[in-house]
């Protein structure tokens, strides 16, 4: 019955997974802050999945304001999941990136521009080329402003996409579930294979932030 499984659908059974977490380095490979809280008093954590979590990263450790990312496993069932288990399909998870961000030098309006801005967040269950529910869109929130700020933002962007022709967006937005750390080789990888894949690509619509963010 493998043959027969569905990709862009969310599994109705998944795999058991682990108990045990997976290592990660102390440190991000390119600013050299913790990749693991206890994060500084005052930053903020949000995730995000905007498809392939290689480019998706490379993308937001640039922001300035931002203090660490790392990639991971959202919005699944499977604990602790491998990577080669979620490129199954099976375990329900979204390639997901953790942003933690410093409120006092960035908004986080200007976190979410490049989130909305550098994939298709109508493409559902695939971003290009990528096809499957490890790709489909998501802004995972851990306080209820950012909650907020995630709607406004979607909202705000979807008139453009609507007038540019594009479909509905499908972005899921809600309260973080449990953020699983991918593999060590898959933090900020494209620092450490710099001619690695990238498959983002943008719809060429802005998202507006005010003036202050």
């Amino acid at each position: 019955m493998f043959g027969l499984f569905n990709k862009t659908e969310m599994p109705t059974s998944t795999l058991p997974g682990r108990s045990d977490a997976m290592p990660v380095p102390s440190l991000h490979y390119v600013n050299s802050n913790p990749l693991k809280g206890p994060f500084p008093k005052g930053m903020e954590t949000i995730y995000v999945a905007m498809g392939c979590f290689w480019g998706a990263e490379r993308l937001l450790w640039s922001v300035p304001g931002v203090y660490s990312t790392a990639v991971g496993y959202m919005a699944g069932s499977t604990p602790n999941p491998t990577y080669r288990e979620v490129c199954t399909g099976q375990t329900g998870h979204t390639e997901a990136v953790m942003v933690v961000y410093d409120p006092s030098k960035v908004s986080l309006e200007r976190v979410l521009k490049p989130f909305w801005e550098e994939h298709d967040p109508t493409q559902g269950m695939r971003q290009g080329n990528d096809v499957g529910t490890q790709y489909r869109s998501g802004i995972y929130t851990t306080t209820p402003a950012q909650l907020k700020t995630a709607i406004e933002t979607r909202d705000a962007i979807a008139k453009q996409l609507n007038a540019k022709g594009r479909g509905k967006i499908t972005t899921e937005i809600m309260a973080a579930p449990e953020f699983y750390y991918a593999e060590d080789e898959h933090q900020q990888y494209l620092a450490k294979n710099p001619r690695g894949y990238c498959g983002l690509s943008g719809t060429g619509v802005t998202c507006p932030v005010p003036q202050t963010a």
